[in-house]
């Protein structure tokens, strides 16, 4: 009884950690807030996703990450549920 116990805290655990990932913008968000919210995405591919963001525009589907060295497609798949995008403009401003 005692061992089904610290199996079910540990799932419980495991669950409640893994909901805590947040939707994240990643055409708006802060580096923190990627490396936050996205699993397999630490501080220096959030980084990589801002400076990608900020020489090449916003990005319009999620998929265009595996444009940053070190994310693959499996980690976009990963994460979908948690990559938001807004509205682009695809206008440009004279």
């Amino acid at each position: 009884m005692k061992k089904l116990l610290s199996v079910t805290a540990l799932v419980l655990m495991l669950m409640a950690g893994h909901s805590l990932a947040a939707p994240v913008d990643i055409n708006t968000a802060s580096a923190e807030a990627i490396a936050e919210s996205l699993t397999g995405v630490g501080m220096s591919k959030a980084r990589a996703i801002v400076e990608y963001r900020n020489q090449n525009g916003a990005f319009k589907h999620a998929d265009e990450l595996v444009n940053i060295k070190g994310i693959g497609l499996k980690t976009v798949e990963k994460n979908l549920q948690n990559i938001q995008l807004t509205a682009v403009n695809s206008k440009k401003k004279n």
